[in-house]
């Protein structure tokens, strides 16, 4: 029997595409009857094949592989008195069921399938007595397959139908494979010409970026292989940029600049600015613009060298400017570290620099020297000693003390004694910072750290080195025996220590009275003299007004004008003691002078 979904499509084909459209036939019908002739009646196997024609045309018209596999599950009726219970395309390694499979049997048809691997065979399926499972095979191998029952078991004419079906299905789905993957093979082949032409682009901009680094290469190595120093590595940046480049040591100050526009006189750094921007452009990967400046440091190993910097005002820089200026700051360190080697071989080593300082040595020799090995010894000078008690004041703990010191930001030289290490260092330590440092080298916190006070000129840093040994002293002996102690913060203990003096005093004093002394000096009066009185008389009011020889009026009014004056506040503890103490010392060690 034929569907009428058949019929349908046969009409529509024949009627659209086929030779024997109703106007045809009839034409032929007419023909045969002037002749005398009959056109034999048409049988249903007749029927059948005509029916495959058109499905088969429809087959090939259908580009997409499920849809043909649709097409032929509905239409296999066309072949004998089958059904087609499910239909398998192959995607991959794995047989995707169609969507138009039945659900009943499902699960057994589906294993029963991926059991046949590819072969053609029996298919079990209850309430039919015939049922196979038929692959369909192309030149590339498997497509998937159909699944055809029967309600009778088919003769020999609708096998060959099926058997035809089957075949063309197959046939068509190679078509639509074919199509499909020169359709994937034209994208890919696009992308691919694609991809050629940027990379072939690429190439062209690899290429003109080498020969400018081969070109900045061949210029650096001529320098360096001409001894050049500083100035001939500055030049050649300015001949490859044609920009103005400049070289500052790591303190700010100018060493060379190459082209227009150089100020003069140059501007004097600021040194708490001058370590903001060495921090700065530490913490990036390459040049940073500052203002109308690209700059880069020079640095080995992490230390930093210098400065090496392009003016820009136009913002005109590009990649390979940056190259050039990065390429520069690389042989300009080479320059640098051998310049400073040479001159650490002159000097020998940066701890005998330190001893000397310790024990005193000519100022021009110290400034001479300590710039050779990159310390500003022009700059207030602050001793710094440091001992730990779990650590020997050895190489090793010497070396654990340099890098706190790094860590923390501290420019000093370095150098040990037999308990303890020692530290000249070009800034005021902070209070926590480098003690914090070391407790976290040593694993520790049982150390003490005593720091002078300032120092501005070499020749006092032995008696500073005194004062940082007297502060760490006292720090240990306090309540409190770990962490640092400042000598200019210790109050009445910078004379009660051992070793304190004459000029110890007069600083104490200074620091307590000086300002009372003064006023006295200028306006010849008697501040002093009074605090000095009040103390003696216990702070009582009448006594120290009888002893003075004045009103109890007046004595108020002076003691208000010293706490004026001094800033002291003579309801404080401690200020009250250090003022007592400072005006015993004033009139008894110093003669009240």
């Amino acid at each position: 029997m034929v569907g009428s979904r058949v019929h349908s499509l046969y009409n529509r084909y024949v009627d659209g595409k086929g030779s024997l459209s109703r106007g045809s036939a009839g034409r032929h019908t007419a023909a045969a009857a002037r002749t005398g002739f009959r056109l034999p009646a048409r049988t249903p196997a007749d029927h059948a094949l005509h029916e495959l024609v058109v499905l088969s045309h429809a087959l090939f018209d259908t580009p997409n592989e499920g849809q043909i596999l649709r097409l032929a599950m509905d239409h296999v009726a066309a072949a004998g008195p089958y059904s087609a219970e499910a239909g398998y395309l192959k995607v991959g390694d794995d047989l995707v069921p169609s969507p138009r499979n039945g659900q009943m049997h499902a699960l057994t048809v589906g294993r029963r399938v991926r059991e046949l691997d590819g072969r053609d065979g029996n298919v079990t399926v209850p309430g039919r007595p015939w049922g196979r499972a038929l692959g369909l095979r192309g030149p590339e191998g498997l497509h998937g397959y159909l699944v055809v029952t029967s309600r009778s078991r088919p003769t020999k004419a609708e096998r060959s139908l099926l058997a035809t079906l089957v075949r063309h299905t197959a046939a068509a789905l190679s078509v639509a494979f074919a199509q499909r993957r020169r359709g994937e093979d034209a994208l890919d082949l696009r992308r691919l010409r694609e991809e050629c032409t940027a990379l072939q682009r690429q190439l062209i901009s690899v290429v003109a970026e080498l020969g400018y680094e081969r070109a900045v290469h061949a210029l650096m190595a001529d320098v360096a292989a001409s001894g050049g120093g500083e100035e001939a590595v500055t030049r050649a940046l300015h001949r490859l940029t044609g920009l103005p480049a400049l070289v500052e040591d790591r303190f700010g100050r100018l060493r060379f600049w190459i082209g227009p526009g150089c100020p003069d006189p140059y501007p004097e750094p600021d040194p708490v600015r001058q370590e903001e921007m060495l921090r700065a452009i530490g913490k990036e990967a390459g040049p940073v613009r500052i203002k109308d400046r690209l700059t880069t440091l020079v640095r080995r190993h992490g230390e930093i060298l210098g400065v090496l910097a392009l003016v820009d005002t136009r913002a005109e820089t590009d990649e390979h400017t940056v190259f050039a200026l990065g390429h520069a700051a690389t042989s300009l360190a080479l320059e640098l570290v051998h310049l400073r080697d040479l001159a650490e071989v002159e000097l020998r080593l940066l701890r005998e620099l330190a001893d000397d300082l310790l024990a005193g040595t000519d100022e021009a020799s110290a400034y001479a020297r300590s710039e050779a090995v990159g310390h500003d010894l022009r700059r207030s000078q602050y001793i710094v000693v440091v001992q730990w008690s779990n650590r020997t004041a050895d190489d090793s703990f010497a070396q654990t003390v340099g890098r706190a010191a790094s860590a923390v930001g501290m420019r000093s030289l370095l150098t040990r004694r037999s308990d303890h290490i020692v530290l000249i260092a070009g800034d005021r330590p902070h209070a926590r910072a480098l003690y914090e440092a070391l407790a976290r080298e040593t694993g520790t916190r049982s150390g003490t750290i005593g720091v002078s006070a300032p120092c501005n000129s070499v020749n006092d840093i032995p008696h500073r080195y005194q004062e940082a040994q007297r502060a760490l002293e006292v720090r240990r002996h306090s309540r409190e025996r770990y962490g640092t102690s400042f000598f200019d913060e210790l109050g009445l203990y910078r004379i009660l220590g051992p070793g304190s003096g004459h000029r110890e005093l007069e600083t104490f004093v200074q620091e307590w009275l000086g300002q009372l002394i003064d006023y006295d000096s200028r306006h010849h009066a008697t501040m002093v003299e009074t605090l000095s009185r009040y103390f003696d008389c216990g702070g009582n009011y009448d006594e120290t007004a009888e002893s003075l020889a004045i009103h109890r009026s007046t004595l108020r009014y002076r003691l208000q004008r010293i706490r004026d004056i001094s800033g002291n506040d003579l309801a404080n503890v401690e200020d009250r003691l250090n003022l007592q103490v400072a005006t015993r010392v004033w009139k008894i060690v110093l003669g009240g002078s």
